[in-house]
């Protein structure tokens, strides 16, 4: 059985020295360098959002940003707790992805501390890798910058451009994402590019049953991973788009048959690759996706 292991003691532990570092914080009035307006950010796709609309006048903390960590077995330490104590906007996913932050939020309270919840921004459904949602990122843009001016009202006209900018940036990433050819039938190991699946038309064959056992940590059935197997035996799917960031015996099983099989592998990440911005990080997997299913 794949487990993803939480030791409770120790997080509560971390949780009361996040508690008390961040009270000792608070009276001592820390605040971000240069007056600029502290942010946090529960990953790095969102701080580079916040970044792109904030510019000079935002310092941006993000949480999540090692490509090559396992987001869900992520637990907060100190430092984290200490940003967060003395952010005054939060933006963080919801939907249970970034259940950490409300655990920082409750052991460092502020009133002074404005939350956005991406989760609240947009419609969604059941899937929390809203960030793949890419015609929805100019609505999350507007919501950041709402929360950045109620925070810094100052800067409200920096903040207003800074979101214009972003969204008319994000429309060669939809031009690109149209280009994919509409119903091509895919497979993805978990739901995490489900959103950019689903919005370029293309057709997910892999079964609930396979792809969220694997998100959640915990083996699938024998019949799930049997379906699963098959779509690629069968040569039903075009592609399989392979999670890099949390990879299991079973996931590493499927790379190695899609691969012997000529089936074209496309890997996807839940944080954005180093030197990056979110459009350019989106548009070199749409390219990468396109070109897989041009074999």
């Amino acid at each position: 059985m794949i487990t993803r292991i939480v030791i409770v003691r120790r997080a509560m532990a971390r949780i009361i020295l996040i508690s008390a570092l961040a009270l000792a914080l608070v009276a001592c009035g820390g605040s971000a360098r240069g007056g600029a307006l502290p942010v946090v950010a529960s990953t790095n796709v969102y701080g580079d959002l916040v970044r792109q609309i904030g510019g000079r006048h935002v310092a941006v903390t993000s949480i999540l940003s090692n490509p090559n960590a396992d987001p869900h077995l992520f637990e907060p330490g100190a430092a984290n707790g200490l940003a967060v104590a003395r952010a005054r906007v939060v933006v963080q996913n919801g939907l249970g992805y970034d259940a950490f932050m409300t655990k920082l939020e409750h052991a460092t309270s502020s009133s002074k501390r404005r939350v956005l919840v991406v989760a609240d921004a947009i419609p969604h459904t059941s899937n929390p890798h809203l960030w793949y949602d890419i015609p929805r990122m100019p609505q999350v843009a507007a919501a950041i910058a709402r929360e950045l001016i109620a925070a810094d009202p100052a800067h409200a006209r920096a903040y207003r451009a800074g979101q214009r900018r972003f969204a008319a940036s994000v429309a060669p990433v939809l031009a690109a994402l149209h280009t994919l050819p509409v119903g091509a039938p895919v497979a993805y190991t978990e739901q995490v590019p489900g959103y950019l699946v689903q919005d370029a038309g293309l057709r997910n064959l892999a079964p609930e049953s396979f792809t969220i056992q694997i998100e959640e940590g915990n083996e699938p059935s024998a019949g799930a991973l049997s379906a699963m197997n098959a779509l690629l035996t069968g040569h039903k799917v075009r592609a399989l788009l392979y999670n890099e960031q949390a990879v299991s015996p079973i996931t590493s099983s499927l790379r190695k048959l899609a691969q012997r099989e000529g089936i074209a592998v496309v890997p996807v990440a839940e944080t954005l690759p180093a030197g990056l911005t979110y459009q350019r990080w989106q548009l070199r997997q749409i390219a990468a996706l396109k070109r897989a299913l041009a074999r």
